[in-house]
């Protein structure tokens, strides 16, 4: 399902955070927003899903305006793992993710065959399932990351929000995360993430945004937008750019002080 972010701004109380930003999340497209911190890429991603108010513009699920849509209606399409989910410490791994099927239930709330099997499914994908049993409170950084994808994968939802889907992983999880994402991407699910490694942007994204100071720096194809010039402009550090020897994708990677790497090359005299 397509999203749509038309004129959008957001404010905390007179602070405006995202402004005037415009772009469209083609149906199956995956794509990541990148940027320093405090720039606005976590609040423009509440804005997305609902979350958050706009003081301006709108943003359009489908072709209809998300805030025209019910919550209820809205949990069943897209879906939104935050940065830093709270609550359920006390729940179990499978009780959390049975959370992710309310949506999909009745008045009553009954679980049914269906609501067994997303569950299950989604477990299974996030690589969680030996977990099931263990409360959320006694799981490691990582571990309770992957859980909370699951949850959101319970909610096979169309379009998938995420804040640092990555974050507390160790690297053998990052790219297992990524991979996910991209296979339910290619099964047809419009993907947005949040992501600080501009490495994993490079690689698995149709598509980059930056944003800086609240507003989009650049838009387009990992190959054209993660070159130095425009990345140094975004984070405000000297950039390399470096082409993977296997993919040819770009490797974006900042430039260190030579005389502060132990070990590196010093020039001939």
């Amino acid at each position: 399902m397509k999203l749509t972010v038309e004129n959008l701004s957001l404010r905390y109380g007179s602070r405006r955070v995202v402004e005037d930003v415009s772009f469209t999340v083609d149906s199956g497209e995956m794509v990541s927003i990148v940027g320093p911190n405090g720039s606005g890429k976590s609040t423009l991603l509440r804005g997305m899903s609902r979350l958050q108010k706009p003081s301006a513009g709108r943003v359009l699920l489908g072709e209809t305006d998300i805030r025209d849509i019910s919550a209820r209606a809205v949990a069943r399409t897209l879906a939104i793992l935050p940065q830093s989910p709270d609550g359920g410490a006390d729940l179990t791994v499978r009780e959390l993710v049975f959370r992710g099927r309310f949506p999909h239930q009745g008045i009553l709330q009954r679980i049914g065959p269906a609501d067994i099997e997303a569950v299950h499914w989604a477990m299974d994908a996030a690589d969680v399932d030996g977990l099931a049993d263990r409360p959320i409170g006694s799981l490691s950084g990582g571990e309770r990351q992957r859980a909370w994808i699951a949850l959101a994968l319970a909610q096979q939802p169309k379009v998938l929000l995420l804040d640092e889907p990555t974050s507390f992983l160790d690297i053998a999880h990052q790219v297992e995360v990524m991979h996910l994402l991209r296979r339910l991407n290619r099964e047809g699910m419009t993907v947005v993430s949040v992501l600080h490694d501009l490495v994993l942007a490079g690689r698995f994204s149709d598509r980059v945004i930056a944003v800086s100071r609240g507003r989009v720096e650049f838009d387009g194809p990992p190959a054209e937008v993660l070159e130095p010039v425009g990345l140094e402009r975004v984070f405000g550090v000297a950039m390399m750019v470096m082409p993977d020897p296997e993919t040819g994708l770009p490797i974006p990677l900042p430039r260190p002080d030579p005389e502060l790497c132990p070990g590196a090359r010093r020039p001939q005299a």
